[in-house]
């Protein structure tokens, strides 16, 4: 049996989809079925199910809200929340495969690519929630993986593809940031990934997973749009579309240990292109 932890979320519907191809069992659980912040609960939850495998993608992922009027509950779900299904899964000897992200580093490394061991150093809020969800993992079980993504799109829910889209529809200029550089990472690579190191029984630690590739937002914002007409895409510096939260200007992950299993990665554009195929 397979838990699913954030269920109805971008990433966890594609898993939904991805196991239901591949005829897996499993159970999928959103905060209205599984409150993970409430550790009794989630303890008693998880020992009744008894799963042997959790996909952890429950998370708070606004950002911007996290810096302000969102910042106690990302400590509960990114923290508590995930220290509180690692110590359930511990009680019953379940994996954990948790999703992490490219905010853990502060995104100022000048010589290559962040390695799964480079030191993290968050610069926002989530990131640092998400490093101790990281830590608890790490802490408290011995058998999980921890899989660092970033940028992500998909079919599922909201994220930059379809807001690019949207004010397009609206606008015929647009700014996008053209200083900040990463990996765009389609959900289905990585649910993907995240089957695949469960059949592969690849050793355990931590991965980087996206797709391959490097571009700015204005690169992927570009890509996006290319084939929409009478709107034109104009690049800006970070310093001229603040926010609130601090992103981190260069956050580019090494994947070769990834690659190293065998697993084939597509290029960001190969994956924009079959996701917007299937919209």
């Amino acid at each position: 049996m397979i838990l699913i932890t954030g269920g109805n979320g971008q990433l966890g519907t594609e898993l939904r989809y991805l196991l239901q191809e591949q005829e897996l069992e499993f159970v999928a659980t959103d905060a209205q079925e599984l409150d993970i912040t409430d550790a009794q609960a989630t303890m008693t939850y998880i020992k009744e199910l008894a799963p042997e495998l959790i996909y952890h993608c429950a998370a708070y992922t606004a950002v911007d809200k996290a810096e302000a009027e969102g910042k106690e509950v990302d400590e509960q779900v990114n923290v508590e929340g995930t220290r509180n299904v690692a110590l359930a899964a511990k009680a019953i000897g379940a994996t954990v495969v948790y999703i992490s992200t490219d905010y853990v580093f502060d995104g100022t490394k000048k010589d290559g690519e962040y390695q799964v061991d480079d030191t993290p150093n968050p610069q926002n809020e989530y990131g640092r929630t998400k490093l101790l969800g990281e830590q608890a993992i790490q802490e408290i079980l011995e058998q999980y993986y921890i899989i660092r993504t970033s940028w992500v799109f998909g079919q599922y829910g909201h994220n930059f593809v379809f807001t690019m889209q949207k004010l397009a529809e609206a606008r015929d200029t647009l700014t996008v940031v053209n200083d900040q550089f990463g990996r765009p990472t389609w959900t289905r690579t990585l649910a993907e990934f995240m089957t695949f190191i469960i059949a592969k029984k690849a050793p355990f630690g931590v991965y980087h997973l996206s797709n391959d590739g490097v571009c700015s937002w204005y690169d992927f914002a570009k890509e996006i749009l290319k084939d929409t007409k009478n709107v034109t895409v104009l690049p800006v510096t970070s310093a001229e579309f603040p926010q609130k939260a601090k992103r981190p200007q260069y956050s580019v992950m090494d994947l070769s240990k990834a690659k190293k299993l065998g697993f084939v990665i597509p290029s960001w554009q190969d994956a924009l292109e079959r996701m917007e195929k299937l919209v």
